[in-house]
């Protein structure tokens, strides 16, 4: 590329050089050299190429060493005597795709650029016309994806933007090759950030949760889903996402609903679900347990607190000194524990141990190779009740446990005079206590990774509760053997690691929540007897009565458990429950399940793709899909993540207003599967540059072929077809590369989108739509469009611009869904719309010699221009530069 020049003196103080002007007047002779006053810079470089590239003929006439052929390549290159007539373009002129006429479309002859306006008329027209719908006209195995429902909650974000990009590219290029291409969507009723949100709505009236009975308080957020739930679908939509709107679910749907329990009901029927006592992540402020998924840990600055456990029986000497960064636990602890080759301390072991503060309750002092000797001072004071280590150390050992917490995270009579206490309001006054007592040895800060609550913010408090599980060990060997089979493909492949780690060290799922928003448990229990053993489990109320009367009597009272099940245990059974099941005579069951392919972030590979597939083979004997594409997380330019703290969040909906909707995809689309993207601002620019290099494309190509009205050419032009050996071989060289290097792409592309490797496949159209048909060919086919005096050479490379620049928008369209289907309308003769017009055939003839030959060419005028830059002369005092 040339560097810019200075800029020129005024014309009239520069003598004039013989050299061929770019602008010429039309009317001079077609055999005239032109002069012209050296007062502007030289032609950006595509517009030199194009002076280069002016004369090329046939090509038989490029590789010759004649003089008459290196004339024939460009009088600027070669000082000839003789240059081809430069014509002026023609007057645009209008052609009106059918759609057009519906106001949907605009031709780039009319617009200056691509209108993002345009992207809502564009979208609302295609779901109009159904073209959504999986359609069997052509037949093939169907290819569906089960979109990954948002919550109901939700508002877009970049995450969201990400999935909705892939599926839709997935969707959209099956579409295109003829597979009926369906696409589920649908909204997870998100229940405790659902919860929340009317809560606050509720609290902002002035009314508190326990204010309303159960039935009331769902009245109110059903009312709140019917006015706000559609928020996240409609921006879903902004993306281009083309999914069959007509076959949205929401989790709370009638037949979801039915799906739910009837899933509980058959694992319940073979003892996979059962109720016990566990320590569960609980939410003190939601008064809930959360899944692991919910708990979010940050590195907050704390202490670390030291302090003495005396020896029972021992001398004041004999005590045990325990860091710990919750003292407020103490009253929980059963044991202390050391290593067992740590010599510090093994004249203690099967003594006892004095718990401050607790009227001399003792406990054992153990040894266990769990314990870290270089941790803090090597002795590990073991309370199962608060902590998911000391809980598995005091089940393995068979150790008690016991619960000094309350649901609301104060102490319980357990802490005795602490009791009624918050919990750190309780470790203060504790520490306070064990420095007035002497126990106290030192508090050192030390930086906390402290468990939050995902949607409150709280600290989550490890706590003993009774809830639902399910037992997953069984499910989990089914899953495992699905990958090993092969039945089960999981891209990138080196998450199959993780997914069988995770599935090989399984704990059985805490499926309860203590929420009024949600499917209820379907347990009814019996007035007078305890819960753990009286129960029965039905699908509706009048089927539970029927059976406890039938077990205890007619007069028996019943009640249902007032918990509900974890979002995840619905959003597990996704891909078959929105098809119908469990009625598996459903045309859609029978039609669409299993699904295809299931797409969405690495980070919830474990909490929901690996439940759906055990779930999927537990319920209907069939992995719910072929493949698991995980993408990665959306980081900041510097690689960051996301976050309203560090002030890095970028807004989709406001980057699609300035960069257009295209552009976002395009960006987001470029990684590669399973890693992290940064997202800037610089990639958005350039990708929106390419949008409207696209356009202007669009605009030469529509300036340059012939009337609409004009039939006789038309057929000429569309008569010209590029699928055999015999009809590349009589193209020009121009025409036989820019055609064979399309050929090229369209069998490359092919491949990476069957491999789901987008980002090649991205990057292989741009390359070539920039670098070849926009810098190169398009060049090259204005000496025949303007100047070659030649009709058949005229119409020849008018159909290679139609024919190249259809199927690059149709490789293109996945990606870049709007502006290809905008610049695809404002083409004549279309039979289809774009979004469901057939994918190019792959395959096709290539004319390998022409891509050796025309490289030559292009570094022969390479070259040349690089010459061409030094020759220009400019005054510089006394002399020229």
């Amino acid at each position: 590329h040339c560097p810019p020049l200075p800029t020129a003196p005024c014309a009239a103080t520069l003598p004039r050089y013989p050299l061929p002007n770019p602008n010429p007047n039309p009317s001079s002779s077609p055999a005239s050299l032109g002069f012209f006053a050296v007062a502007t810079p030289p032609a950006p470089l595509a517009g030199r190429r194009a002076q280069a590239l002016m004369a090329l003929a046939g090509p038989s006439h490029l590789l010759s060493s004649s003089s008459a052929c290196l004339r024939r390549l460009n009088p600027l290159l070669f000082f000839a005597h003789r240059r081809p007539a430069w014509t002026p373009r023609r007057a645009a002129h209008r052609f009106c795709a059918v759609a057009s006429e519906r106001d949907v479309f605009t031709s780039p002859e009319v617009a200056k650029s691509f209108d993002f306006i345009s992207e809502e008329r564009i979208y609302k027209w295609w779901e109009s016309q159904g073209f959504f719908k999986p359609n069997f006209d052509r037949g093939g195995d169907p290819f569906v994806i089960p979109m990954p429902p948002a919550n109901v909650t939700g508002s877009l974000h970049m995450g969201h933007a990400m999935f909705v990009t892939l599926e839709d590219i997935m969707i959209r290029y099956f579409r295109m090759k003829g597979r009926p291409a369906l696409w589920i969507p649908g909204t997870d009723h998100a229940g405790i950030a659902t919860q929340l949100v009317v809560e606050k709505m509720l609290a902002a009236e002035g009314i508190k949760r326990a204010d309303l009975t159960r039935e009331e308080f769902t009245k109110r957020v059903w009312e709140w889903k019917e006015k706000y739930g559609s928020t996240i679908t409609n921006q879903i939509k902004r993306l281009g996402a083309s999914c069959d709107w007509t076959r949205e679910c929401f989790t709370l749907d009638d037949q979801l609903s039915h799906a739910v329990v009837e899933a509980f009901i058959r694992l319940h029927e073979k003892g996979l679900i059962y109720q016990g006592s566990y320590l569960v992540n609980w939410s003190p402020n939601l008064q809930t347990a959360v899944s692991d998924l919910e708990v979010e840990y940050s590195e907050e600055p704390g202490y670390l607190y030291y302090m003495k456990y005396r020896v029972a029986g021992g001398s004041r000497d004999d005590f045990m000194t325990i860091a710990t960064t919750r003292p407020e636990t103490l009253f929980g602890d059963v044991a202390i524990a050391v290593n067992p080759e740590d010599e510090r301390y093994a004249k203690y072991v099967g003594k006892l141990a004095i718990v401050p503060l607790t009227f001399g309750r003792h406990v054992p002092i153990i040894a266990d190779r769990y314990v870290d000797p270089e941790f803090g001072t090597g002795v590990l004071k073991i309370s199962p009740g608060h902590d998911q280590n000391d809980y598995h150390i005091a089940r393995k050992l068979g150790l008690p446990i016991l619960n000094v917490m309350n649901k609301d995270g104060t102490l319980n009579d357990v802490a005795g005079l602490y009791s009624g206490m918050d919990r750190f309001e309780a470790r203060e006054k504790l520490w306070s206590d064990l420095v007035e007592t002497n126990l106290a040895v030192k508090k050192e800060p030390y930086t906390l990774r402290v468990p939050r609550s995902q949607r409150g913010g709280e600290v989550i408090e490890p706590l003993i509760s009774k809830q639902w599980f399910v037992t997953m060990e069984p499910l989990a060997e089914r899953a495992l053997h699905a990958v090993e089979k092969g039945q089960l493909t999981i891209l990138p492949e080196r998450f199959e690691k993780i997914y069988n780690n995770w599935l090989t060290n399984i704990k059985d799922w805490c499926i309860s929540r203590q929420l009024w928003w949600g499917h209820r448990i379907p347990v009814w229990y019996i007035v007078g007897k305890k819960c753990e053993e009286d129960y029965v489990v039905a699908r509706n109320a009048e089927e539970a009565l029927a059976k406890a009367q039938e077990k205890y009597g007619k007069s028996v009272e019943i009640y249902q458990d007032p918990d509900v099940l974890d979002t995840w245990f619905s959003s597990a059974l996704w891909p078959f429950s929105t098809l119908g099941w469990p009625d598996v005579s459903r045309e859609d069951f029978k039609h669409f399940y299993p699904a295809t392919v299931l797409e969405t972030g690495h980070d919830i590979l474990f909490f929901w793709v690996a439940r759906m597939v055990m779930m999927g083979i537990e319920f209907t004997g069939t992995v719910p899909f072929s493949y698991v594409y995980l993408h990665g997380l959306i980081r900041d330019s510097e690689g960051r993540k996301m976050s309203k703290s560090l002030g890095n969040v970028i807004d989709p909906l406001d980057t699609m207003n300035e960069y257009g909707t295209d552009a976002l995809r395009f960006t987001l689309c470029m990684g590669t599967a399973g890693q992290d993207i940064n997202l800037s601002t610089e990639r958005l620019t350039s990708n929106k540059a390419f949008t409207n290099k696209l356009w202007n494309a669009g605009k030469f190509l529509l300036q340059n072929l012939p009337e609409r009205s004009d039939a006789t050419a038309w057929d000429l032009l569309l008569a010209n077809k590029f699928d055999t050996e015999a009809a590349l071989q009589q193209l020009p060289l121009p025409e036989g590369w820019v055609v064979t290097g399309l050929h090229e792409l369209i069998d490359k592309v092919s491949i990476s989108y069957e491999k789901f490797y987008f980002g090649d496949a991205a990057r292989e159209i741009y390359d070539f739509f920039w670098s070849h048909f926009a810098d190169w060919y398009i060049e090259s086919s204005k000496t025949r469009l303007y100047h070659s005096g030649d009709g058949s050479a005229t119409i020849t490379a008018q159909s290679v611009l139609l024919y190249v620049f259809e199927n690059i928008l149709k490789l293109l369209h996945p990606f870049m869904p709007f502006v290809t289907e905008e610049l695809w309308q404002a083409l004549p003769y279309r039979k289809d719309a774009l979004i469901v017009a057939p994918w190019p055939s792959t395959d096709l003839p290539k004319n390998l010699l022409s891509i050796k030959r025309f490289q030559n060419l292009q570094s022969l005028v390479n070259f040349h221009l690089s010459c061409m830059c030094s020759f220009y002369m400019w005054p510089a005092g006394d002399h020229f530069v």
